[in-house]
């Protein structure tokens, strides 16, 4: 038998695996838990031990696992637990009789007591007894007896058992391993499977780690061919007493572990002979993760399988799995299991779809994805017909990057086996998103009025959910996917055409036209400068057509009245855009008087500034065109000037001199000199005289106090007519430019 036994002793099933094939028990606790053992009189548990009998004679006591434990698949095992014997005694024969742990094939009915230590009469299976009294000498001792077989001899004691080959019997141990004492003692017992001879035990037993049994037992009697049974403890005293007490106790019936239980396969059989081929190895790594830790077999009905590589089948069979692990520690596991099937090969329509990406007529079709069996190892070719494929002609040479509309090709499916199947595969396009161009609109941007602000995203392009957008300003770049608009919510731009590239959730996208359009401002057509008169308030006028007017002054409406020079702004909207317009109400500049030229009692006047055409007047009532103004009295006289604009006219105050136009300067007080001394208030007064070749032949200023007496150069002129200029400067806040010009007749008597 291959068993990987961990006897266990102790009296606590400390856990119960939740999988079949692998299980612990234990005894422990404080108290001590005993779930899944029954505890036998007078057996109790007493705070962390399990205490078998109390120091008293005629006293017997046991505990048990419930539930038998089978064995068959165990090429090892591992018993620990600690005991402790002591107690008073009896003065007679002092302290009896001892404990047992046992493997029965059979639940105990009753259990011995006195030197039986307590082990059922006729008990089959193992029994490994540590006695503390010698029944013949009746003296006290410390022996281990191993009975592995049928527990019959007289009084059901296996010191008297002798079965050759089954028995074995410790020196009295008392000297060197003294079983009484107030210590535990730890035990540990190991069985091994002999390679010798595979129904034979190895049975190793140590206390506080010295070995004191160390051989091979074969079974004897009933218990050849035993593979279940119960574990136990027992004890008992007779005439004499002892506390028998044990704890710690571990017993280890663990199986390797598997991934699953069983595996399914169907083949197909080869059409000439009728058999199914199959490699049971590959099996392996579904009922472990590791398989070459493991020595796994294979049989049919009870009957190994020699060639799992190479098993051939002719029906439906169930092939049984068994597991062993190589090192040792674990249990062998029977319970995996192969179905091998037989089902004539036939593969499998089947339908895939791929992107018409922006509505493409074709796409890329990897054949070789569609699903049309699921038996390893077969081979696959394709063909865009049946017939190419009955003929083995014209097979697709790229299947894995097919290009095409939809349509339906055909495969052919070949198994390792030689079996073959043909199936459809029908190419269909995934839908694409349903999108359409869009048109957007945006006001101008009013300091770069042939640009607006655009958010691509509100673009009414689909009314699909779980899409994706980005946008790009090519159609190139949107194939390509460079050069992505990264702020869509915030673009600037011109009139022009952007592009979307929707994608769907099937990751198939389609690309449609933005066109953007910038609202280009409407502007006020008849709001205009003005220029008015300083003094003077104006009216300003937007025209009609507006949605909405909102003016600097706060007004609303389409025109303001009143307005004084200033500059003045109106928003304008329209539709849903707005325009600022700047409207600038301006002061007329005043003309200037630059100049005046008098001759006689005739004067021109010279203007700048202002805005042409002039007009002239003498008393600001009367008004002519032409800048020369006659008929002027001697004296003081107003000259006033307005220009284009009406405004309060400027002017100015000259005087006309009195003329004189004949001297003779001969010293007679008469006509002597010409005197212009009543004009010296004037700025800038000169008198200049000159000969009727333009030469200078007299100039007087302050100095000279503004007079004449027909001389030059000290020396009297030549009796002539001479010309003079008299300039100066009118005392008004334009210090106006006057001359006057006028010819006087010197007659010098000689």
């Amino acid at each position: 038998m291959n068993r990987n036994l961990l006897f266990y002793f102790t009296l606590i099933l400390f856990c119960f695996s939740q999988k079949s094939f692998a299980q612990t028990y234990q005894l422990s606790g404080n108290p001590v838990n005993t779930t899944g053992w029954d505890v036998v009189p007078s057996a109790s548990v007493n705070t962390d031990f399990i205490q078998l009998t109390a120091n008293f004679t005629g006293q017997v006591g046991g505990i048990k696992l419930n539930s038998p434990i089978n064995l068959k698949f165990c090429d090892k095992w591992r018993v620990e637990f600690d005991f402790r014997i002591d107690g008073t005694g009896t003065p007679a024969y002092g302290n009896g009789d001892g404990l047992a742990f046992w493997y029965l094939a059979n639940p105990p009915a009753s259990y011995t007591a006195g030197g039986g230590l307590g082990i059922p009469a006729n008990a089959t299976g193992l029994m490994v007894g540590f006695d503390i009294f010698n029944n013949s000498t009746e003296a006290q001792m410390s022996k281990v007896h191993v009975l592995y077989g049928v527990n019959n001899t007289a009084g059901s004691n296996i010191e008297y058992n002798n079965t050759a080959g089954s028995t074995f019997h410790t020196p009295d141990l008392i000297a060197t391993q003294p079983f009484v004492g107030p210590n535990y003692k730890h035990v540990e017992v190991q069985g091994q499977v002999n390679p010798a001879n595979l129904n034979n035990w190895m049975i190793t037993i140590k206390i506080d780690n010295v070995t004191v049994v160390n051989q091979s037992f074969a079974p004897s009697g009933a218990a050849v061919g035993m593979t279940q049974g119960y574990f136990g403890f027992s004890a008992s005293t007779g005439a004499a007493s002892a506390r028998h007490s044990v704890k710690n106790v571990k017993v280890y019936t663990d199986k390797v572990s598997l991934l699953q239980n069983s595996a399914t396969q169907t083949y197909c059989p080869n059409p000439t002979t009728g058999l199914a081929t199959a490699n049971l190895t590959l099996f392996n790594s579904q009922f472990v993760a590791n398989p070459s830790n493991y020595t796994i077999t294979y049989s049919v009905g009870g009957t190994p399988i020699t060639n799992p590589t190479n098993y051939q089948f002719s029906a439906n069979t169930t092939v049984s799995v068994s597991v062993k692990d190589n090192s040792g520690l674990l249990c062998d596991n029977p319970d995996g299991q192969i179905q091998l099937s037989l089902s004539p090969f036939t593969a499998t329509n089947t339908t895939i779809s791929e992107c018409n990406n922006n509505n493409s007529a074709t796409a890329t079709f990897n054949l070789t994805s569609a699903n049309v069996s699921s038996v390893p190892g077969i081979t696959k070719k394709y063909f865009i017909t049946m017939a190419d494929l009955n003929a083995g002609i014209n097979e697709i040479t790229n299947p894995t990057a097919f290009i095409s509309g939809p349509t339906t090709v055909y495969v052919k499916v070949t198994t390792p086996q030689g079996c073959t199947g043909t199936a459809q595969i029908v190419l269909t396009f995934l839908p694409l998103p349903v999108v359409n161009d869009a048109t957007l609109q945006a006001c101008s941007i009013e300091t770069t009025p042939t640009f607006g602000l655009f958010n691509l995203t509100s673009a009414n392009v689909t009314s699909e959910t779980g899409i994706t957008k980005k946008f790009y300003t090519t159609l190139a770049n949107a194939l390509a996917e460079t050069n992505e608009i990264q702020n869509p919510i915030l673009y600037i731009s011109t009139s022009t055409d952007v592009y979307v590239r929707v994608t769907s959730t099937n990751n198939c996208f389609i690309i449609k036209k933005i066109t953007l359009k910038v609202i280009t401002p409407v502007k006020s057509t008849v709001l205009k400068d003005k220029i008015i008169c300083i003094d003077e308030r104006t009216t300003l006028d937007a025209g009609p057509g507006f949605d909405e007017y909102e003016w600097s002054t706060g007004a609303t409406t389409q025109s303001i009245q009143g307005v004084p020079v200033g500059t003045y702004w109106v928003k304008l909207k329209t539709g849903n855009c707005y325009i600022t317009q700047t409207v600038t109400v301006k002061s007329a500049s005043n003309p200037v008087i630059s100049s005046l030229d008098i001759t006689n009692n005739t004067i021109t006047v010279n203007v700048e500034g202002g805005t042409a055409p002039y007009q002239y007047s003498l008393d600001g009532i009367k008004w002519q065109n032409s800048n020369i103004l006659t008929g002027l009295p001697r004296g003081e006289n107003k000259i006033f000037v307005k220009d284009f604009y009406n405004c309060e006219p400027v002017h100015v105050q000259i005087t006309v001199p009195n003329l004189l136009n004949v001297i003779t300067p001969n010293g007679d007080n008469i006509n002597d000199f010409i005197d212009y001394t009543a004009l010296a208030y004037k700025k800038n007064l000169v008198f200049t005289v000159y000969d009727r070749y333009g030469n200078k032949k007299f100039e007087a200023d302050k100095m000279r106090n503004f007079k004449w007496d027909g001389t030059s150069g000290g020396k009297k002129v030549m009796t002539g007519t001479y010309w003079y200029t008299i300039t100066w400067n009118e005392n008004d806040k334009d210090n106006t430019q006057t001359s006057y010009n006028g010819w006087v007749l010197v007659k010098n008597i000689e």
